[in-house]
This record gives C-alpha cells, structure tokens and sequence, in this order.
C-alpha cells in the first residue's frame, strides 16, 4: 500500500504485525509465542516515537480469538487506530487474516514490514537473549519464499529512459519538502532512523523511471505493495520490482555492458546502504518533481 501526495495531508494508518513463536522456553519446554504490533513511518526523519505494543502468548492459547483479543488492546492503546496491518509471516495468514478481519481491519501480506523488521532484530539481539529461558535457534525458513515469474509492466505504463542513479543520505534532510505525488519512506535520519550506523555522507543507490505517463505509472504503482529492486545479473540481465508476497515486475531489460556495470554498482551501492534504496518516477530529466518516490530496503535477515 503506498501513501499519495506524499507528506501532504491524511495518510492512511498502517500497522506491521508479527505473530510467532520466540526463542524462550516456557516451564513446559515449548516456545513462548508473542504478538508484536508497530505503526508504519512515513517520514524520513521521525520525531515521534512510533507506537509499539508486545504481548507474550502461552503456547497452549495460541488461536486467532487471542490475537484479535490482543490487536483489539492494542488498538485501545493507540493513538490512533489502524486502517490497515502489514505482515510477513505466510504460515500465519489465516490466523493474522481472520484475527484483523473480525476487528474490521484489512489484513495485507506484504514483504515491506521495515519497522517491525528493525524492531525484530533489536529484540532478538537485545531482550530475547536477557530472558534466563532463552535458547538460541536458527531463522525460521517459513518468511523465505520464490518470487513468482516475472511479469511485464503494462505496455500503456513503459517508461522511455531509466538510469542509475545515487543520493547521500544527507541529501534526505529537506525531504518535506520536495514535491511527490506518490510513495512511501521511511526514517534513515536522526536517533529514530530505522537503519541503525547509516552515516549522513553514505550514498543511497536508486533507479529513476523518465515517462511521459509518469502520473499515470506512479498511481498504477500507489496500488501495489512496494517491497524492494532486484537484479538478474546473468543473461537476459533484467531489473526486478518485487511487490506484494511474490508478485516481480520487470523494470528494464540491462543491454549493455556498461549498463550491467552500472547495475554492478547499485547492488555494491546498496550493500553498503544495509539494502537501503530507492525508485523515482519523472516525467523528463529537467523535472523538479517526482510522479512517484519510494524509499526501499530489502530484508538483511530471517525471523
């Protein structure tokens, strides 16, 4: 789910909810389980904290009816409420599903759950190991899952140029002020930054799209569930944009050498931004606006 007129106006509250087993035994010998709850960011720089609920769960009343329980406190505690709640965790879904429904509250499986995945990671590396029932285990493989073949933009929606491009991340301080249409972002500034060690001067890698239909491409984008860009580098060298659960699109056909070169870069830009990137919409090279603007990372590791 995107965010139109970007910084501009009413948005949409989205939530990320996780609902799983953690690494802590109960008295029983089985997992404990825990429902996380957070708000999703929609500023580059955050000056307010964003709401977070947690709850441990006994193994033995794990069931949506504890979940929708649990959501619904959540809800009672929060600010505001949610519209939506994005999650990760295909294993979960018709427990996740049927606990938001019941509660009226749309349930989207998505891989774009940033803040919950950073909150995740802080918690496995900083609480989880203080509980004296902690035990260490590996990643679950139930989040990894195959992107589906990919599919071609539609014809009417082809940008005419593309290109590789590159921001410091300082260059994110004044984002409030650029004019967007469509997107989403994220905090990589200040002590909230979800990108924990991501210096002002390191450089943010993107693709930009040049369309003469770019209001049109960046609403047709709005709809999807924006996750992250990938790149085939053996041929046909091609450049992905992964979407919803599975769903990949192709962005570009890599032609040339020099553009594979390029493509190289990025993905060496990207690694050092920890998966930290972008995609912009213009609608020609001399635009002071963007159609559309989404700030992305991919995953760094399994929960």
């Amino acid at each position: 789910m995107a965010v139109g007129n970007l910084g501009k106006g009413k948005m949409p509250k989205i939530w990320e909810l996780d609902f799983y087993s953690r690494p802590i035994l109960a008295e029983n010998g089985k997992k404990v389980w825990e429902v996380l709850l957070c708000e999703t960011p929609v500023a580059i720089s955050q000056d307010d904290a964003l709401f977070r609920f947690s709850k441990f769960c006994p193994n033995s009343e794990v069931n949506s009816i504890w979940l929708q329980g649990a959501i619904a406190e959540a809800i009672a505690a929060a600010p505001t409420p949610p519209t939506t709640i994005r999650f990760f965790r295909q294993q979960m879904k018709n427990m996740i599903t049927k606990s938001c429904q019941d509660l009226g509250i749309d349930a989207v499986p998505s891989r774009r759950t940033i803040a919950l995945q950073a909150w995740l990671a802080e918690r496995m590396a900083q609480v989880y190991p203080q509980d004296p029932n902690y035990q260490e285990a590996p990643p679950t493989v139930s989040v990894r899952m195959e992107s589906a073949p990919a599919s071609p933009l539609p014809d009417a929606l082809l940008g005419e140029q593309w290109a590789f491009v590159s921001l410091s991340a300082s260059d994110f301080a004044d984002f409030n002020e650029w004019d967007v249409g469509f997107g989403e972002v994220f905090p990589i500034l200040g002590e909230k930054s979800l990108v924990p060690g991501l210096t002002t001067d390191c450089r943010i890698p993107g693709v930009i799209i040049f369309s003469s239909r770019a209001k049109a491409l960046a609403a047709w984008m709005s709809g999807l569930d924006m996750a992250f860009l990938t790149i085939q580098q053996e041929q046909p060298a091609r450049l992905f944009m992964e979407t919803g659960v599975i769903d990949r699109w192709i962005l570009a056909n890599i032609v040339n050498s020099q553009t594979l070169s390029e493509a190289q870069g990025f993905l060496a830009a990207k690694e050092k931004a920890q998966q930290v990137h972008f995609l912009a919409i213009q609608s020609d090279p001399e635009s002071a606006s963007f159609a559309g603007f989404w700030l992305l990372q991919e995953p760094l590791q399994s929960f």
